[in-house]
C-alpha cells in the first residue's frame, strides 16, 4: 500500500484535481474560455454560434426534457428528439394489451394522431446570469450555515421574482462549485407536448437490461415528441386549438456521420456529478453502499423479471419499474469496479496530501480536511441506516403504502382529509390486480427484510425471532393480516372523519398493523440519526466550500468546471474506441450487423423485428448507410457525460447533430467520481440509424421530411 501511494502521489506531483482530457462539463454562458482548446481539438464554429443571447443560437434548440433528460428541436415544427428510455413512461401509460405501443412501436402519420402527455413539460433556457455578488449579498464569515441559508434564499428569490416580473418565463437559481458562485436560468417552459413516434421496444431497448452500459451498442434509443403552443407561439395548456411551436433554432442533421478521430460536443442537461469530493465519500460508495444497493436490488429484479416473463400484461405493468431499478443496479457494479481498478480512494488519498503540504501555512485552509474526516466518521454511523431504509424498507408496495399511512399520524383536519382521499383513490387502482400482484410484492418484502435482518440491520425482529424462518414466519403473517392489504377495512378506515381517523391513527393501528413500519422507521431513520447525518452533511458541504476555494488558489492557472446540477452544459471530445481488458479493443461504431448477430428468438432482449430483418437482408438502407454500405447504429465517444445528459444532441465540428446520447461506458460509470480518458466513453445513437428506422422500417417519411437534413 504505502508502494502504491508513493506511485500515486509521485505521479500528480503539482498536478491539478480538475480535469484530464475530455473531461468536463462546462458553462455555455462562460465557453469562450474553452474556445481556443475546441478549436484546436477541431471545432469549427464558435463558442458565440453556441450560446447566444442576442440571436438565435444552438442553445435554443436544446431542451430539458421532463424533470431529467435532455432533448433537441429537429424541426422549425416543434419536432423533439430524445431517448427512447426518456419517452419510456408516457409510452408506456399510453399502452394497452390491445395498443401495445411498448411493444409494436407507435407513428402519428398525421398531427390529429399524435397523443397529448399530460404532466410532461420541456423547457428551453432563454439566457443565464451570473449572480453571485446578489445572492451573497448580506453573507458573512460569522454566520451559522442556517443563517447563511435563510439569507441566500431571500436573496433567490429577490433576484428571481425581478428577472421574471411581467412575463410568462420561470427562473432557477443554483449554487456552483458548492456555494462559492451562482448563476441563474431564465426559462420558457411548454406544458402541452405530444408523443409523435416510438419504435418497438425490441428496437428502441434492443438488448435490454442485459446489455444496459454496456459495448457494443445496437440499441435505436430514441422517441420523438411534438410542442405545441398557442396563437402567439406562447407556452399554453393542451387545447384543440394548439399549434406546433416554431422554435428560434432547430438543429441541422448531417448525414456524413462521424469517423475515429471526429470531434464531437454534447450539449444537454447533466444530472449529478461529484468530481471534487474527498476520498472517504469515494470510499464509502464504492464499499460501502454500493454493494448493499446491488444486493436489493438483485431481490427486486429477480421477481419482477420472472413476473415479465409470464404474460403480455405483466410485461406492461413492471417494465418500467424494471427499467428505473436495473439502471443504478448496473451502474454502481460498473462504478465499483472502475474505483477499485483506477485504486480511486488511494488516488484522492494522495491528491488531498498535496493539498495539505500547500495549506499548512494557511490558516484559513489547513484544517478543513481533518474537519472533513471528523464529518465523514459521524455520517458513516447512519449513512447506512438510510441506504436500507430507502433499499429494503421500502422496497415492497406494501411498505411504501404502509409508510404513507404511518406518515398520516403527523396530518390533522383538512391535510388528513386530502392524503386520505388521494390515498383512497390510489387504493382503488392498486386492489384491481392485488391478487396477481400480491404474491410478488410479498416475496420483495419477505426477502429484503431478511437481508436486512441477516445484515444486522434489523434488530427489533431479534425479540420474537432467531432464525430466518422465524423471520419469513413472522412477515408473512404481517404482510396477509395487515389493514393495509384489506380494501374493506382500509376503505373504511380512510372514509373516516378527521378527528376519528387521527384518533385510530394514533391510539390503534401502531399496535398491529403499524408496528413494523414504525419501529423500522424508528431505528433506520429516526429522527436523531436523520439530525446527525444532516449536521454532517451541512458541515461536509461547508467545508467542502472552503476546500474547493482552496484548490482553486492552490492552481490559479487551471479551468476549474463545476459539478453537474441538472443545468445547461457542453462536453466535448473525439470519437474513440477503446481497450477494456486485456487482449480486446472495442472500435468506435456498431452496425446492424452486430443486430443480426445477437439475435435470439428465445431471449426477449435479443428478439429481432421481422421488418428490419428484411431490410437488413436486402440491405436496403437508403442514404443513411455510410461509405463502406454499412448501416451504423451506435458510437462512442470521450465527451464527459452523466445521467440527465440521456437524450443529449451530440455535435460535430460545425454543430450539426450526429448523434442522440443514451449511454456510458460500463468500464466508465465512475467518471462522476474519477475520470479516465482511457476508459470513459460516451454511448450514442448514430443519428442515421435514428432516420432510417423512422424512415425505412417506420414508413413514417413524412417526420424526416421535416427535418433538414445536411448531405455533406
Amino acid at each position: 500500500m504505502k508502494k502504491l501511494l508513493a506511485l500515486i502521489a509521485a505521479a500528480l506531483m503539482m498536478a491539478p484535481t480538475v480535469c484530464h482530457a475530455d473531461e468536463g462539463m462546462w458553462i455555455p454562458m462562460l465557453l469562450g474560455r474553452n474556445q481556443a482548446a475546441m478549436q484546436k481539438a477541431g471545432m469549427h464554429i464558435t463558442a458565440q454560434d453556441i450560446y447566444d443571447i442576442n440571436k438565435a443560437s444552438l442553445k435554443d434548440a436544446v431542451l430539458l426534457f421532463g424533470g431529467g433528460c435532455t432533448g433537441e428541436f429537429v424541426s422549425d415544427e416543434g419536432l423533439v428528439l430524445t431517448n427512447h428510455h426518456c419517452g419510456y413512461s408516457y409510452i408506456v401509460k399510453h399502452s394497452t394489451v390491445e395498443h401495445d405501443y411498448l411493444t409494436n412501436g407507435f407513428w402519428a402519420m398525421s398531427r390529429e394522431q399524435e397523443i397529448p402527455c399530460p404532466g410532461l413539460t420541456v423547457t428551453r433556457l432563454v439566457y443565464m446570469q451570473d449572480v453571485t455578488k446578489e445572492v451573497l449579498d448580506g453573507v458573512n464569515a460569522d454566520m451559522s450555515e442556517s443563517e447563511r441559508e435563510t439569507v441566500i434564499e431571500n436573496n433567490i428569490k429577490a433576484v428571481g421574482d425581478k428577472a421574471v416580473e411581467g412575463t410568462h418565463y420561470r427562473y432557477v437559481i443554483k449554487p456552483f462549485y458548492y456555494g462559492n458562485q451562482y448563476f441563474m436560468y431564465v426559462n420558457e417552459v411548454f406544458t402541452d407536448v405530444r408523443l409523435v413516434g416510438a419504435p418497438p421496444s425490441n428496437i428502441g431497448k434492443f438488448g435490454g437490461d442485459t446489455d444496459n452500459w454496456m459495448w457494443p451498442r445496437h440499441t435505436g434509443d430514441f422517441s420523438m415528441f411534438r410542442v405545441y403552443v398557442d396563437g402567439d407561439n406562447k407556452p399554453a395548456a393542451y387545447s384543440k386549438d394548439n399549434v406546433p411551436y416554431r422554435p428560434l433554432k432547430h438543429l441541422e442533421i448531417s448525414l456524413k456521420g462521424v469517423d475515429e478521430g471526429d470531434f464531437t460536443f454534447v450539449f444537454g442537461y447533466p444530472g449529478t456529478t461529484r468530481r471534487y469530493v474527498t476520498h472517504d465519500y469515494v470510499d464509502m460508495a464504492a464499499n460501502q453502499e454500493n454493494p448493499v444497493r446491488i444486493a436489493l436490488r438483485t431481490i427486486r429484479l429477480d421477481h419482477y423479471n420472472a413476473a415479465m416473463r409470464q404474460s403480455a400484461g405483466q410485461r406492461l405493468k413492471y417494465a418500467s419499474r424494471v427499467a428505473s431499478i436495473a439502471n443504478g443496479w448496473k451502474k454502481w457494479q460498473g462504478e465499483s469496479l472502475g474505483i477499485d481498478r483506477l485504486h480511486g480512494v488511494e488516488q484522492k488519498i494522495a491528491q488531498e496530501e498535496q493539498f495539505r503540504k500547500w495549506a499548512v501555512d494557511k490558516p484559513q485552509y489547513r484544517d478543513v480536511l481533518d474537519q472533513m474526516e471528523d464529518n465523514y466518521a459521524k455520517l458513516r454511523e447512519v449513512e447506512m441506516e438510510w441506504v436500507y431504509f430507502s433499499e429494503a424498507v421500502l422496497a415492497s408496495d406494501f411498505m411504501q403504502r404502509a409508510y404513507r399511512l404511518y406518515r398520516m399520524m403527523n396530518l390533522t383536519g383538512e391535510q388528513l382529509e386530502a392524503a386520505a382521499a388521494k390515498m383512497l383513490d390510489d387504493s382503488h387502482k392498486y386492489f384491481e390486480d392485488f391478487e396477481q400482484h400480491s404474491p410478488i410484492d410479498k416475496s420483495i418484502f419477505t426477502e429484503c427484510f431478511i437481508y436486512m435482518w441477516s445484515h444486522g440491520y434489523a434488530p427489533y425482529l431479534n425479540k420474537k425471532c432467531s432464525t430466518a424462518g422465524d423471520v419469513e414466519k413472522l412477515l408473512n403473517r404481517y404482510y396477509d393480516n395487515n389493514i393495509i392489504n384489506n380494501p374493506k377495512k382500509l376503505e373504511k378506515l380512510l372514509t373516516l372523519p378527521a378527528d376519528k381517523l387521527h384518533k385510530k391513527l394514533i391510539d390503534e393501528l401502531p399496535a398491529k398493523d403499524l408496528d413494523l413500519i414504525g419501529v423500522a422507521y424508528s431505528y433506520t431513520y429516526s429522527s436523531a440519526k436523520r439530525q446527525q447525518y444532516n449536521d454532517a452533511d451541512d458541515n461536509i458541504q461547508r467545508l467542502m466550500r472552503t476546500y474547493i476555494k482552496g484548490m482553486m488558489e492552490q492552481y490559479p492557472d487551471s479551468n476549474f468546471f463545476p459539478d453537474a446540477n441538472l443545468t445547461l452544459r457542453v462536453a466535448y471530445g473525439h470519437v474513440e474506441g477503446f481497450k477494456p481488458k486485456d487482449a480486446t479493443y472495442y472500435t468506435a461504431y456498431s452496425t446492424i450487423d452486430g443486430i443480426m448477430e445477437k439475435e435470439n428468438p428465445d431471449v426477449y432482449d435479443y428478439r429481432v423485428e421481422p421488418r428490419l430483418k428484411e431490410l437488413w437482408q436486402k440491405k436496403d438502407y437508403g442514404h443513411y448507410a455510410n461509405k463502406k454500405g454499412e448501416l451504423p447504429v451506435a458510437f462512442i465517444a470521450t465527451n464527459h457525460t452523466t445521467g440527465g445528459n440521456s437524450g443529449s444532441p451530440v455535435l460535430n465540428a460545425d454543430g450539426q447533430l450526429v448523434g442522440i446520447n443514451f449511454d456510458r461506458c460500463w468500464e466508465g460509470t465512475m467518471s462522476d467520481l474519477l475520470f479516465d480518458p482511457a476508459y470513459c466513453r460516451n454511448i450514442s445513437l448514430d443519428i442515421r440509424y435514428c432516420l432510417f428506422i423512422i424512415d425505412k422500417y417506420a414508413g413514417a417519411r413524412h417526420l424526416v421530411d421535416e427535418m433538414t437534413l445536411v448531405e455533406q
